[in-house]
């Protein structure tokens, strides 16, 4: 029987091991239910040890109370910036430079991730302090915030006295787009792209919001190892590995100059496809003497330079804003626009955010205005063109009234959104209705807007648990709809009473209650009775919820009407409680698969989550360890190297099929199963 000193350092080592594999290696080894069941054991032993509590222990990721403001940290080794060039000259000339001096110069070349630099430093293999680059000489001490993001391990496996390293903190394309919708949905002001949303979420005052933030990082550069010298930057690449430090699997060794610009446009095709926002390419000569020799300037090395890629804008014309209400009421305003090709589509339509968003833009209905992709995702308006105004542009007025059902619009207090405060305007059912149905919530397949919208024309739901009433004889008389048709969506109703917990949570739209929250919600409440009787003390007792969730929820769960929806879920056989992932059978054990172009049924994210669930792996290169290409429209260049490798392609309905989601299409003599008329 080991002591509890001995059982807490084996459950840390399991716990860095699973961290490492999960968000450095993209490799899990561990179920949610397995990871929570080890920490919670060690949550446990610590409570009952307390002297055995260390800084670097997984359970103090998230600890500590808010900080007044971030205090200053000078940097003992300079953080220089970098010299950009823009074109194939630039680049030769910045060779040439080094060929002056060193004839047959290599290149490392790395993605430039679009994010916040961070120096992070570790003591004996603790880290002990985490800081933003500031000016390059004086930074801010982010140290609690950034223990709190996974992918950085608390400890690392060097003898090293002291290793200081730099890095870049990122969001992920799709966290940022849940961001802003999270933002706009609770009157808050979005981010302008995922650069700005990783800063801002690193430079919180409060380490939980930072927590409840999807924030990740790549490392590049080792500022200072004590007792440790480097060949090449190669080398330290690879040192950076095996320290279990999160690096870009992309970044690649050029022989010439000429390999680097190759190599600049095959990350230039792929730029959209990647899960992460980039804006160029970092080259830096591998070898490391002849870094030294060649020295820096008094802001940028002469050895590296960042080559950026050319801005991707278009110029049309804002023909008009068009006002739509969501479920929480939130009035937010879209630019119609003439269609322009941007980035690989043709755009007609960006986001305006609020109407501060419009006021600060300077913004007009007839305006020429210049476009971009917010961090190659959403499209947004960068600025108007006040030059070519001809006297016949018009302003775009502040709704005094709700476009839908004509409620007063109000602005809250503190918020940059205008609301429609009438909680049975048609547009805000509308939006319920739609967000309760898809699949990051009760995933009703078959259950889509138009859909929605014909119940509701007819009159055949009036509210969320409406949905549960339906029958063959409503539908089968629908426009469109067919026996069949409206078997498969009978079907798909009564399969959503099973989804777990989390996803109820999630679909009733609880204001600030995003997946995220409802899944941390659930690790602490197993049924829907237990929280709806929670306090708001009770739920700030939970790490990630503070104030203004809790007392959301709070609100939420004491509106009678409210309560009478889950009632009526219940009644209708609506899953209450929560469902342990360990219960799925693991299909995909073993198996690693990668994703390629855009699936119709679901997000790329989504579907590696289907196939971590079934204990498989998810991978974003092609390699000899993969077993599936996974491919969807628009597939890129992942398809042929597959095929050389001999590697199993599936298409999207394939991997349904594999996945148990989708039935293989039945034989001629097999009737799909049958649900009662009434």
């Amino acid at each position: 029987m080991p002591t509890a000193e001995e059982r807490i350092a084996e459950l840390r080592n399991i716990i860095r091991e699973a961290d490492r594999k999960y968000y450095v290696l993209d490799a899990p080894d561990l179920t949610d239910a397995q990871y929570d069941k080890f920490m919670a054991e060690l949550k446990q032993l610590e409570a009952e040890n307390p002297a055995l509590v260390t800084a670097d222990s997984p359970t103090q990721r998230v600890s500590g109370t808010p900080l007044q403001d971030f205090p200053s940290v000078r940097h003992t080794t300079k953080l220089l910036s970098l010299d950009n060039v823009f074109d194939l000259e630039g680049l030769r000339n910045f060779d040439k430079k080094i060929r002056d001096v060193f004839p047959e110069p290599a290149y490392e070349t790395e993605l430039k991730i679009d994010g916040l630099t961070v120096e992070v430093v570790y003591e004996d293999g603790v880290m002990v302090q985490a800081s933003t680059r500031g000016d390059g000489v004086t930074g801010e001490d982010v140290t609690g915030n950034v223990r709190t993001i996974r992918s950085i391990p608390l400890r690392i496996p060097t003898e090293l006295s002291r290793l200081e390293v730099r890095g870049e903190i990122y969001m992920p394309k799709d966290s940022f787009l849940r961001l802003n919708t999270e933002c706009e949905e609770q009157g808050r002001a979005p981010f302008a792209n995922p650069r700005n949303a990783a800063a801002g979420s690193l430079r919180q005052l409060n380490p939980a919001i930072t927590a409840s933030r999807d924030l990740s990082a790549f490392f590049y550069e080792i500022q200072f190892a004590d007792g440790r010298e480097f060949a090449s930057q190669a080398e330290k690449i690879n040192f950076l590995k095996q320290m279990g430090l999160p690096v870009n699997p992309r970044n690649a060794l050029c022989r010439n100059i000429e390999e680097v610009w190759a190599k600049q446009e095959e990350f230039l095709a792929v730029r959209h496809d990647l899960p992460y926002d980039i804006d160029g390419v970092v080259v830096k000569l591998n070898d490391v003497s002849a870094q030294t020799a060649l020295g820096e300037t008094s802001r940028c090395p002469r050895w590296a330079i960042a080559y950026k890629f050319p801005a991707e804008e278009a110029e049309t014309i804002l023909e008009d804003v068009t006002l739509n209400v969501g479920r929480t009421g939130v009035i937010a305003p879209t630019a119609v626009l003439k269609p322009v090709q941007l980035a690989g589509s043709v755009i007609s339509r960006a986001t305006l955010h609020n109407f501060d968003y419009i006021a600060m833009k300077n913004l007009l209905i007839g305006d020429h205005v210049v476009i971009c992709k917010a961090g190659d995702v959403i499209p947004e308006i960068l600025r108007s063109l006040p030059d070519k105004r001809n006297g016949s542009e018009k302003a775009i007025p502040i709704p005094e009234h709700c476009p839908t059902c004509g409620s007063a619009a109000v602005r809250g207090n503190g918020e940059a959104a205008y609301r429609c405060i009438n909680p049975d305007c048609p547009a805000r059912l509308r939006e319920s209705l739609r967000f309760f149905t898809t699949r990051e919530a009760m995933d009703i397949e078959g259950m889509g807007p138009a859909v929605i919208d014909l119940l509701l024309e007819e009159k055949l739901i009036a509210g969320i648990a409406d949905i549960y009433t339906l029958n063959m004889f409503q539908l089968v008389v629908l426009d469109r709809m067919g026996a069949k048709s409206a078997q498969n969506l009978l079907n798909a109703i009564a399969e959503s009473k099973k989804r777990d917990l989390p996803r109820l949570i999630t679909a009733l739209g609880i204001r600030n209650v995003g997946t995220r929250t409802a899944q941390e919600l659930c690790k602490h409440y197993t049924t829907m009775d237990s929280l709806m009787s929670a306090t708001v003390e009770d739920l700030q007792k939970i790490g990630d919820i503070g104030p203004v969730v809790a007392e959301s929820i709070v609100t939420f769960f004491a509106d009678e009407g409210n309560r009478a929806l889950i009632g009526r879920l219940k009644e209708y056989g609506v899953n209450m409680e929560l469902y342990q992932q360990e219960t799925l059978p693991q299909l995909l054990a073993g198996k690693t698969f990668v994703f390629t172009g855009t699936l119709s049924s679901m997000t790329r994210q989504e579907a590696g989550e289907i196939v971590r669930q079934l204990g498989g792996k998810v991978s974003s290169s092609i390699g000899p360890s993969v077993d599936f290409l996974v491919e969807g429209t628009s597939a890129g260049s992942k398809h042929d190297k597959a095929v050389t490798l001999g590697i199993s392609i599936l298409t999207e309905q394939e991997f349904l099929v594999m996945t148990g989601k989708e039935e293989a299409a039945p034989a001629q003599n097999e009737e799909p199963e049958q649900l009662p008329l009434f």
